[in-house]
């Protein structure tokens, strides 16, 4: 059969995460995050696992960057960590700067391309200290640490993205409690949504001063009724759908908050946080949206889980299971679902191109293990990648999660999402037959069909 090919140009590449990879977290004036002191607290993290030693990437990131142009990646997407480059959100730190120098120009010297993330949910501790995110102070002290890296890294970069999965930090870490800071105050998830958007509203004016490229990544799913004639599972999808989407693509791509969404939110106080001309700043010009997806959505109206929840404002509501294989994290494996949050952007929003930033599976496997399941997941999911380019999206990339095994938040390492397989004990790369494919994928730029 014949080959998918994918447009000329189509960029392929792996991604990581700063405290997931690095370790090093008490290293050349790095001090801590929010994920460091939430590590300490007793049955947060999964065998009480910390930031170390992550895959000590910190140390060994010119052998994992020649591990990379050994697989022919086209791209590193990784972040940068606040507290290494603004130890406790103050002054800049010239040594940490120095790492992110030395990473990139390694990459440069390889060929790959530089991808920067300046927030993947590392912020000082001490920020967290006087209020986290919950406060508007906090995105001024992130615009302060975007111009520092702007000016470090820009003359080595084409562009920066400015947030990963905010979804994740606002309401996972303010109002379900399972990620740093690990607060369970729904007011103060809500205010940290506009805050985090203000953010990243504010050093998008410092990236385009710059004359860099801008982008943002958010975590999309398709929300899906249990029940499509029930109006009360109609109305559970249409509030989560608005917390996990809408309360982000509308602002930044439209210019204001989805109406139902901020009547939704009215009892926590959403619009107090709103200043005038925040909007203004949050809907400033884009060069591409970043999506990351692993899995759908699939609600009911009936009661659930008891306890702090993520979805702020919706009541009862549950997550049935459907028949369908599930990754180690326990989620449905639903390709379909990528085309349709595709189309679901290239319909609905203005035109900007896309680029899948983050897309791939636990599953427990150990180094010489086949990891076919992996394998038929990435490449179920590029094939609904094509199909909504083949429906007209403008997408240009694809990033596959992770490329190496790490820190899995509040996982610990007890799950393994890399194509490289890291022994923990002796920090050896052993790449997995996904790493091979993968390889092979991204040098002829198709996928069987």
């Amino acid at each position: 059969m014949k080959d998918i090919a994918f447009p000329d140009g189509f960029l392929w590449g792996a991604a990581t995460a700063a405290f997931q990879v690095e370790g090093a977290t008490d290293v050349d004036g790095r001090t801590d995050s929010i994920w460091d002191a939430f590590c300490r607290v007793p049955g947060k993290v999964v065998g009480g696992h910390t930031g170390e030693p992550g895959a000590d990437h910190y140390r060994r990131f010119e052998q994992d960057v020649r591990m990379m142009a050994d697989l022919g990646l086209g791209a590193y997407r990784f972040s940068i960590a606040w507290p290494r480059v603004r130890p406790d959100g103050g002054a800049v730190n010239q040594a940490g700067l120095d790492f992110y120098r030395r990473l990139v120009d390694t990459l440069l010297e390889h060929g790959i391309k530089p991808w920067p993330t300046l927030y993947h949910w590392d912020l000082p501790q001490k920020l967290e200290d006087t209020g986290g995110w919950a406060t508007r102070d906090t995105a001024y002290r992130f615009t302060e640490y975007a111009e520092s890296v702007v000016e470090a890294l820009g003359d080595r970069v084409d562009g920066f993205t400015t947030l990963n999965e905010p979804w994740c930090a606002a309401f996972l870490g303010y109002a379900a409690g399972i990620h740093a800071p690990g607060r369970t105050e729904p007011d103060a998830a809500v205010a940290a949504v506009h805050h985090l958007l203000l953010a990243h509203g504010l050093a998008g004016e410092v990236i385009r001063g710059a004359n860099k490229q801008l982008g943002i990544t958010l975590n999309m799913y398709p929300i899906i009724p249990a029940d499509p004639s029930s109006e009360a599972d109609q109305d559970v999808a249409r509030r989560l759908d608005g917390l996990q989407q809408r309360i982000f693509l509308d602002p930044l791509l439209n210019g204001h908050y989805p109406a139902d969404v901020v009547e939704d939110l009215e009892p926590f106080g959403f619009s107090s946080v709103i200043h005038e001309g925040d909007l203004k700043t949050i809907s400033g010009p884009m060069d591409m949206l970043g999506v990351n997806y692993y899995t759908e959505h699939y609600v009911s109206s009936q009661p659930g889980e008891i306890g702090p929840s993520p979805w702020v404002g919706v009541g009862d509501h549950s997550f049935p299971r459907r028949d369908a294989p599930v990754t180690d994290m326990g989620w449905e494996v639903r390709p379909d679902g990528l085309t349709s949050v595709l189309l679901r952007v290239h319909h609905d929003y203005p035109s900007i191109p896309l680029y899948i930033t983050e897309n791939g599976a636990a599953y427990p496997d150990q180094p010489g293990v086949d990891d076919a399941e992996r394998t038929e997941y990435l490449a179920s999911h590029l094939r609904a990648a094509h199909a909504a380019i083949e429906a007209g999206v403008d997408l240009r990339g694809y990033f596959c999660w992770s490329l190496m095994d790490n820190f899995e938040w509040a996982e610990g390492y007890a799950k393994r999402f890399g194509i490289v397989h890291v022994d923990y004990e002796t920090q050896v790369r052993t790449p997995k037959m996904s790493a091979r494919w993968f390889s092979a994928v991204a040098r002829s730029n198709a996928i069987a069909s």
